[in-house]
């Protein structure tokens, strides 16, 4: 890079960081968006809320996939960090979703809060998302409207692709989750100098799974699969398979999705088809998870849409490249 080009870069990094505190300083945002502490140093830039030191450490602990906390004066931010504050507009923004429905009699914590009470008020905002109007929460349906749902929208031929442990039929469902599987790279070797591999997913008691494809550590396979997402959802689980005739199919590794970032994005905006193209969430790459880069979560033509790249665990090489899309059973 030229002298020129590294001024261009650091005017340009300057500009983002001065937008970033002009919105701080709006006067919404000069308290902190939980306690109402003055003069907040620190953010959560997947949220997009300005926040006091105390509840920083609340927010850090919740995990970055729930909230990413950085400092306004001694971090270094993205410029999609920066654009995911600007795109929210800061506290009061936030606050009309995530405390849209405090119940009454129910009081914030103030600055001088235990350290208890400023931590229960935070998980029951952001983590267990208890204050937000009824018409975003995600809400589950009667068992005969799911069995319409989900034959309405994983079609006909659903049973080829997925299938169901006797007692799926007693979990009530909140929506269905289309996953594009897309492509591998690098994959293991499990026979003499390739591999025949396929995908499963597995989500609560469902399976679906890819064709094979033959002879090919860099398979392509552009296939949807179609699951219901139960009330009480955990991760994804994702493992690749080389498929073998004569033998038990080998393992080409595994990796876990974690739902959450998508399916609290979407609820907390509401119906995806009054927004415009814009990211709503954003799953972060941690040492705890399976991650190769972050993960947005974007609104794109009214559907909530999520790009997955996975570093295969448990074997020697290989990701996998998916593409998400969440529908609510109440769409």
């Amino acid at each position: 890079m030229s002298s020129g080009d590294g001024a261009k870069s650091r005017r340009a990094a300057s500009d983002k960081m001065t937008k970033l505190r002009e919105l701080l300083h709006k006067s919404d945002n000069r308290i902190c968006a939980d306690c109402s502490a003055p003069d907040p140093k620190w953010a959560s830039a997947n949220i997009g809320v300005f926040i006091c030191l105390k509840c920083s450490g609340v927010h850090r602990s919740l995990g970055t996939h729930v909230s990413k906390v950085l400092s306004i004066t001694l971090d270094q931010w993205s410029d999609d960090e920066i654009n995911s504050m600007i795109e929210v507009g800061g506290n009061s923004y936030a606050n009309s979703i995530y405390e849209a429905f405090i119940p009454e009699g129910y009081h914030k914590p103030h600055p001088d809060s235990s350290q208890e009470e400023r931590a229960d008020f935070i998980r029951s905002k952001y983590e267990l998302q208890e204050f937000l109007k009824p018409s975003l929460r995600i809400v589950s349906s009667k068992s005969s409207l799911e069995a319409t749902y989900s034959r309405k929208h994983m079609g006909s031929n659903a049973s080829h692709s997925v299938s169901f442990n006797s007692e799926a039929g007693m979990v009530e469902f909140i929506g269905i989750l289309k996953v594009k599987v897309i492509r591998g790279t690098k994959l293991a070797v499990r026979d003499l100098i390739s591999s025949d591999p396929y995908v499963v997913l597995i989500l609560g008691q469902q399976k679906a799974k890819t064709s094979v494809v033959k002879r090919n550590l860099n398979p392509v396979w552009n296939e949807e699969l179609k699951l219901s997402v139960p009330q009480q959802y955990g991760p994804l689980k994702l493992q690749v398979f080389d498929h073998d005739m004569l033998s038990k199919d080998d393992k080409m590794g595994e990796a876990e999705i974690d739902l959450q970032p998508m399916i609290s994005a979407a609820t907390a905006f509401g119906d995806a088809d009054l927004l415009a193209d814009m990211q709503i969430g954003k799953w972060l790459k941690s040492p705890d998870n399976a991650l190769a880069r972050d993960s947005p979560v974007n609104v794109v033509n009214g559907k909530v849409k999520q790009e997955v790249s996975l570093k295969l665990q448990n074997v020697e090489s290989g990701e996998v490249d998916l593409e998400l899309e969440w529908i609510p059973l109440n769409q």
